[in-house]
């Protein structure tokens, strides 16, 4: 799984022309990744404003608005790859143009089967 941690906001600060190169980057990783048979699925996630956090807490649990992390990337969404090796799939992050761009991160990280024998 490729996880896409980039700054909220960072699209309005661009220009149309800007804009437009970048989610034509993305269209064009996506068909590409549809032709090879190596995208799952994967979607982007709302602005972190509409965040619902759930923690344990004394009494059940504690639910606040907002993520409440202190970092400049927040997670903006996900692709699901399945790939020949965990080297195609760091190649395919590096590609993306949130880190291309450098305005975000991509963490791969394998999905683990439904036995866990992962860990």
């Amino acid at each position: 799984m490729l996880l896409i941690w980039n700054r909220p906001g960072f699209v309005e600060e661009l220009s149309e022309e800007e804009r437009n190169s970048i989610f034509g980057e993305v269209d064009e990783i996506m068909k590409e990744l549809t032709e090879s048979g190596e995208l799952v699925g994967g979607e982007a996630l709302a602005h972190p404003s509409q965040t619902r956090t759930v923690r344990h807490a004394a009494g059940g649990a504690q639910i606040t608005d907002g993520p409440f992390v202190e970092s400049k990337e927040q997670f903006a969404g996900y692709l699901t790859v399945d790939c020949e090796t965990p080297e195609r799939a760091a190649e395919i992050a590096a590609s993306w143009p949130d880190v291309r761009h450098g305005v975000g991160v991509l963490e791969v990280r394998p999905v683990m089967d439904q036995a866990g024998t992962e860990m």
